[in-house]
């Protein structure tokens, strides 16, 4: 029986290649990129890899905190913590969530605006790195916090988080 994950990804597989074979072939036989009408000069580029702890945990952050700013915690966070975090570090969150009333992947309560994500270092089988959330509060102006994350290089896992010094 499939899984609610894996109809979600075959329900993905099948939006982008409906999306490919929308754009138009040129002469070599290769797909080619429909022009767009708004300039893109200024636009961000984000790319990312699977094999890329960095990227992984990017994608964990921008994933979790875009659910809990349209839904709050429910079974979809709780989903992307089982698939991005390791058991210990979601047994260790919910200890930390229960003595702090607060998001333990956050160490916050609240949804940040934004965040950003950045390699600070590795060795020893794990790669560190640094997570800047950032909150816009209408009478206190712009705060972060600063996060250090580890995760597993074998598995790809995040294990731990941390408020950086």
């Amino acid at each position: 029986m499939a899984t609610s994950r894996t109809l979600r990804r075959i329900a993905l597989v099948g939006a982008v290649l409906a999306v490919g074979a929308a754009l138009p072939t040129s002469a070599t036989g290769l797909r080619t990129h429909a022009t767009a009408s708004v300039s893109t000069v200024n636009a961000p580029v984000r790319d990312g890899s699977p094999r890329s702890a960095v990227d992984r945990v990017a994608d964990f952050y921008g994933a979790y905190i875009d659910v809990l700013y349209d839904s709050g915690r429910g079974r979809l966070a709780d989903s992307l913590r089982e698939h991005y975090l390791t058991a210990r570090l979601r047994a260790d969150l919910a200890r930390w969530e229960k003595a702090h009333h607060k998001d333990g992947v956050l160490r916050a309560k609240g949804v940040p605006a934004a965040w950003k994500v950045v390699y600070n270092d590795s060795g020893m089988g794990h790669c560190w790195t640094r997570v800047t959330l950032t909150w816009e509060d209408a009478g206190n102006g712009v705060h972060h916090m600063r996060l250090l994350v580890r995760s597993d290089l074998d598995t790809q896992l995040i294990s731990g988080i941390q408020i950086a010094s």
